[in-house]
């Protein structure tokens, strides 16, 4: 028998990272996402793991963002009582990262049911609470960089220096078979390289098979210096302040926080823009800050560039939800950074819900966003939104900066990938919309890639590996059909056309035109109903 890979998630999408390597007599997990964006592909997070966590003998993280940790507790909760392999800084971000994200989900179920109950539905339980992430924690062992590590009988990983977030690695794993040793090599996520405050991705040359990320696998960035990236962020704060209002950054908690803050610092003390009051509004990118001040060091600079980051005149960090909404009270020029960074969550949302609709406000977004989220309605134009069940019409300005990516951009997918040739057996493309899979897809092949060894996973997609032969095992049904990991879901058409219906009313001349929009709309619906539901629409009729 040979090997089994099957991906779990970030198949077809760019969150939810999770491959299962079957080896004959072991188990393991590389990562284990949770997925992000449209209700549907969150929706799974709450349905049942498609695998017996109890039968899972190891798991390998690559490092700490929630799209690639994120269900860990979830795992644990199920059954899972084995070790979770990881480099100290990942450990140490996830001691962080993952109880936030189980009070999170406590807060939210908590705001839902009380929704519920009015609503007359039944209750729902979060995912995990803080207490299971706390637990989940237990079963970590620190791993070094470069140094094989035994996980399994037969099977050994060696971390390498990714270059995405601090304690970031690519796993490259060893298995023993009866007809010789394979290697498989996991990208995780790579960063783009030449930046200050990360170091450069490696990887070794000569694998079987590779495992590659996709996320901007269809898009160019110009290379920039420090001095020009801070020049660029300048300008931003420099346009923000013009416009009379405060500057909102819907920030990542882990790395893009204190890059922002690192860089912000810096230019206000050179001058470069009016200087302004920080606010950190969000305790894990508080805490996660302790984490980089302390693990910081960059081993292709030499020095720590967090080091300055901690509280004083101008910087302050809040803590308590007290503090966060005793901004409601101020006016002019400061400056707010709050996650979430894709605005799905978190106090930034309530941030938004005040700001948006007023045209001297900024909202700055630093970061990837996925499909299906608020951050991405926005940055595509949106002219309303719904936050928390409200309508909010957009008049604040919508700014993007591409500068602070931690992912390679094409030219730097290819290039790794090359660097890692020769690549005996397949490479699977994942993580990475649809647009972007068949971006690199095609960048590699005009790169000199075979195009037989190319492979698009889709959701719970199965790989018979023998060697370096790949066939595909079609005995596994996805729980998703392809078009709806990486589409907008009924859910957000339907926040779309109530947001359309509004307007057509608000632009409508008179109350006679309203009342005439909305007879159209209700013999639209009755139609509808009439066609698809026919016994409801009689027994509605004969109770008039």
């Amino acid at each position: 028998m040979g090997l089994k890979l099957t991906f779990h998630g970030a198949a077809g999408c760019v969150t939810g990272f999770c491959a299962r390597l079957d080896t004959g007599s072991a188990s393991l997990l590389i990562d284990c996402g949770m997925f992000q964006g449209s209700k549907t592909l969150k929706a799974l997070n709450y349905d049942p793991l498609p695998f017996e966590a109890a039968d899972i003998d190891a798991v390998l993280l690559t490092h700490a963002h929630i799209d690639h940790s994120g269900l860990l507790p979830k795992l644990m909760k199920a059954g899972y009582e084995g070790p979770i392999y990881a480099t100290a800084g990942t450990r140490d971000l996830c001691a962080v990262m993952l109880p936030d994200a189980g009070g999170i989900q406590e807060s939210e179920v908590r705001h839902l049911n009380r929704r519920n109950q009015r609503r007359g539905r039944p209750p729902v339980e979060p995912i995990y609470t803080a207490r299971d992430a706390v637990r989940t924690l237990e079963l970590f062992e620190r791993v070094k960089l470069s140094e094989p590590t035994p996980i399994v009988p037969g099977v050994s990983a060696t971390y390498w220096e990714a270059g995405h977030i601090l304690g970031s690695a690519s796993i490259e794993l060893r298995v023993e078979t009866p007809e010789g040793p394979v290697t498989l090599l996991f990208s995780g996520d790579l960063g783009p390289g030449g930046r200050d405050y990360s170091p450069d991705p490696e990887g070794p040359q000569g694998v079987d098979h590779l495992i590659v990320e996709s996320t901007y696998g269809d898009r160019r960035r110009a290379m920039i210096d420090p001095a020009t990236r801070r020049r660029i962020l300048a300008e931003e704060l420099t346009a923000a302040h013009a416009a009379g209002g405060p500057l909102l950054i819907p920030a990542f908690a882990v790395e893009r926080s204190q890059e922002l803050l690192a860089d912000i610092l810096t230019i206000m003390a050179d001058g470069q823009a009016p200087e302004a009051d920080i606010f950190l509004d969000s305790p894990l990118a508080i805490e996660a800050t302790e984490v980089f001040r302390h693990r910081g060091w960059n081993r292709a600079t030499g020095v720590n560039p967090f080091e300055g980051l901690y509280a004083r005149d101008r910087l302050k960090f809040l803590r308590a939800p007290g503090e966060s909404d005793a901004l409601e009270r101020l006016s002019g020029w400061h400056i707010i950074l709050a996650g979430s960074g894709m605005c799905d969550a978190g106090r930034v949302r309530k941030h938004l819900k005040r700001l948006l609709w007023r045209q001297q406000a900024t909202v700055l977004l630093a970061g990837y966003q996925a499909v299906g989220t608020l951050g991405r309605f926005l940055q595509d134009g949106a002219q309303r939104v719904r936050i928390q069940g409200d309508d909010v019409r957009v008049q604040a300005r919508i700014r993007s900066l591409d500068i602070y990516s931690g992912h390679a951009d094409a030219d730097a997918l290819v290039g790794w990938v090359k660097a890692r040739q020769p690549v005996r057996g397949g490479i699977f493309l994942a993580h990475g919309e649809p647009e972007a899979l068949q971006g690199l897809q095609e960048r590699l092949v005009a790169a000199g890639v075979d195009a037989a060894s190319l492979n698009i996973p889709a959701l719970d997609q199965a790989f018979e590996l023998r060697g370096t032969a790949i066939s595909r095992d079609a005995n596994v049904a996805p729980r998703l059909p392809a078009q709806a990991v990486a589409s907008l879901d009924w859910h957000n058409e339907r926040a779309a056309l109530l947001l359309e219906l509004d307007t057509l009313l608000e632009g409508a001349r008179s109350d006679a035109a309203r009342t005439a929009i909305l007879k159209r709309a209700r013999a639209a619906m009755e139609e509808i109903e009439a066609t698809h539901h026919p016994a409801r629409r009689l027994r509605r009729s004969g109770s008039r």
